[in-house]
């Protein structure tokens, strides 16, 4: 039996990354949301799931939504 004396390869890094694209939709999600309520937008709910969702499933396609939150936001 050969003991791992170095650990996984990548498990450090990786897990860091992993908790990165957890975290970044959350905290998007929840900065929509906010300004959107500060701003009195009716679909504010919709917007911050459509950002979090997005960033989630896609990190691009976040960032799109976002971008086109930012442009239509009064």
């Amino acid at each position: 039996m050969v003991p791992l004396q170095f650990g996984i390869p990548g498990g450090p890094e990786l897990l860091i990354i992993g908790l990165f694209f957890l975290i970044i939709p959350f905290v998007l999600a929840y900065w929509v949301y906010n300004d959107a309520e500060q701003r009195g937008n009716e679909n504010a709910a919709f917007w911050a799931l459509a950002v979090g969702g997005l960033t989630f499933l896609t990190f691009f396609g976040g960032l799109l939504a976002l971008a086109v939150y930012l442009w239509d936001r009064e």
